[in-house]
């Protein structure tokens, strides 16, 4: 029934509402001197239909559906007490405003009849009043009463519709804050899942890495030292390079206009070395190559695919050599990458994040992967459209 109201328009409605009460009063209790009959009743009915309206003034932001009940009984006290329209009433137009404007969809529609109903009461309470005559209906006052009705409607009708419009602007900017609130969102989840992405590429990579060079340093140990500490120079580079990687995309995180890694191809080398440096042969064709400098996406793309498809290699494949084919045509790029997988489930069979996001890839850079056995090796093929080189 109340609606919620900041401090300072709780404090505003008050005063607004405490000047009209004593500026009403004042010009109310001048009117009563004039009128005929008992001064005491004009006066009671002055007071009573001052503090009424002037309530409902206070109450029309905070309740509308309270302000218009009081609204109503303030005129019918008027009328119980045969007092004339006065200045007092204006108050009423405030109120029919805020039903329209801040009234729930009852009361919204209560304030719309109350513009018709009350534009009626007024034209037949004023029509069989004094103040026409005593004669009551007649034909000399239907043309009068057409007058005021029209004119009552009109003006109560008026109230009612700005406030309605107030609220269609209101609503019509909520929806667009809304709008903008959740493509916001959107975007910013957009940006989340691309930075999920890239954390996992440069994590999982990394681990299968230090795991194949841990796992290999532990067996070399007892016959061969150097090998030892070779492998664990590489954990040490891999792991620092993995560590500078992850700290650039939580800068990211933290400042969404901040860089994170972006490798292109001239990165693949090092790639290829930490592949090789897990102690996997790995043979890389690229026919042809790249006809001048290829997009940014694209090169991004190329990288990332084969960074998760190496990862995949070194983790699922039973330690032989890894093929690596590139094609880079005029409009678009051919990946490959083949290698034999161990007597443990092939990464098919129980699909993470890598393929997935090696899919999300390749379809984001308007593309296509595909990945699965070839009899006794697992295949990954790409195709990503590339434009005109730079």
């Amino acid at each position: 029934m109340f609606r919620p109201l900041k401090t300072y328009q709780l404090v505003t409605d008050v005063v607004v509402a405490g000047f009209f009460a004593l500026t009403a009063l004042v010009v109310e209790l001048q009117l009563a001197r004039g009128w005929d009959g008992d001064y005491a009743a004009a006066v009671l009915a002055a007071v009573l239909v001052t503090m009424l309206l002037s309530a409902a003034l206070a109450l029309r932001r905070l309740s509308p559906a309270l302000a218009l009940a009081l609204a109503w009984l303030a005129a019918i006290v008027q009328m119980s007490f045969g007092r004339p329209p006065s200045p007092v009433d204006l108050a009423i137009f405030a109120v029919l405003y805020a039903t329209a404007a801040y009234g729930s969809q009852l009361v919204f529609w209560l304030g719309f009849a109350s513009s018709f109903v009350g534009a009626l009461v007024i034209t037949v309470y004023l029509v069989i009043g004094p103040y026409f005559g005593s004669g009551g209906v007649t034909w000399s006052s239907i043309p009068i009463a057409l007058a005021v009705l029209v004119a009552a409607g009109f003006a109560l009708l008026l109230s009612w519709t700005v406030g309605a419009l107030v609220r269609t602007g209101v609503r019509a900017r909520e929806n667009r804050d809304a709008q903008q609130r959740a493509e916001a969102e959107a975007v910013t989840e957009q940006e989340r899942v691309r930075i999920a992405r890239d954390m996992h590429d440069v994590v999982a990579h990394s681990l299968a890495v230090v795991i194949a060079q841990a796992d290999g340093a532990r067996y070399a140990s007892a016959a061969d030292p150097a090998a030892a500490t070779t492998a664990l120079g590489t954990i040490s580079t891999t792991a620092r390079a993995a560590l500078a990687d992850v700290r650039l995309l939580l800068t990211q995180l933290r400042h969404s206009q901040g860089d994170g890694p972006q490798p292109m191809l001239a990165d693949l080398e090092e790639l290829y070395a930490h592949v090789r440096d897990a102690g996997v042969e790995l043979r890389v064709d690229v026919d042809p190559a790249p006809n001048g400098e290829p997009p940014a996406a694209a090169q991004l793309a190329v990288y990332r695919i084969l960074q998760e498809a190496l990862t995949n290699a070194l983790r699922h494949g039973d330690g032989g050599a890894v093929d690596v084919r590139l094609a880079w045509h005029p409009s678009l790029v051919e990946l490959e990458v083949r290698n034999a997988v161990a007597h443990a489930a092939p990464p098919t069979e129980s699909p993470g994040h890598g393929l997935i996001g090696m899919r999300e890839r390749a379809q984001l850079a308007g593309g296509r992967l595909d990945a699965g056995l070839e009899e006794d090796r697992f295949v990954v093929r790409a195709q990503l459209p590339i434009g005109a080189p730079a």
